[in-house]
């Protein structure tokens, strides 16, 4: 089955979604692509697993689409080894509510990927449980793959600063013990 040239894989992806609502789409690179509302993500993923073969997530990002609502779309890219096939998972939701399901109960390798979207567009994954910063220090207080990101006048030198000054406290303390 194909839906406008993009091939389903032998129906494989139709099958393992009859019960979760979603939307075809056909993006540019022609990879199979589906919309999915954030309520049915967790739901889809998991079919995708455990009924289409999916065994891997490459990658989770974000766009920002600043200023349009809903302003984020989130992305999943999940691999099949077995079928050598890949597809792509996307959910838009708003800046208000900017959040989603964790899927690392599906795929574990996907917590850091998950972290990484949380610390650079500010999207929550929800039943993560050490969602925390990754890349920025803890108290930063900005996001900045957000469209809106102040690139004027953060100062990013007194903020790296300070936070090295309170690691190198920290590894004081500790050698000292």
């Amino acid at each position: 089955m194909s839906f406008g040239g993009v091939p389903d894989t032998g129906g494989r992806i139709t099958a393992a979604l009859e019960r979760v609502e979603h939307e075809w789409f056909v993006p540019r690179d022609t990879m199979p692509e589906l919309r999915i509302e954030p309520r049915n993500l967790h739901a889809a993923l998991a079919a995708l697993r455990d009924e289409a073969q999916f065994e891997t997530v490459t990658f989770i990002t974000c766009i920002d689409h600043h200023p349009e609502e809903p302003r984020y779309e989130v992305i999943w890219q999940l691999n099949s080894v077995t079928h050598a096939d890949r597809v792509r998972i996307t959910a838009r939701v708003s800046s208000e509510n900017a959040s989603v399901p964790t899927c690392i109960d599906l795929w574990p390798g996907a917590a850091f990927s998950e972290r990484e979207c949380y610390d650079m567009f500010g999207v929550r994954f929800d039943g993560h449980e050490g969602l925390k910063r990754l890349l920025m220090p803890d108290g930063y207080g900005h996001h900045p793959l957000r469209k809106d990101f102040p690139h004027q006048g953060i100062q990013p030198d007194r903020l790296y600063r300070e936070w090295d000054r309170e690691r190198r406290r920290e590894w004081e303390t500790e050698e000292a013990r």
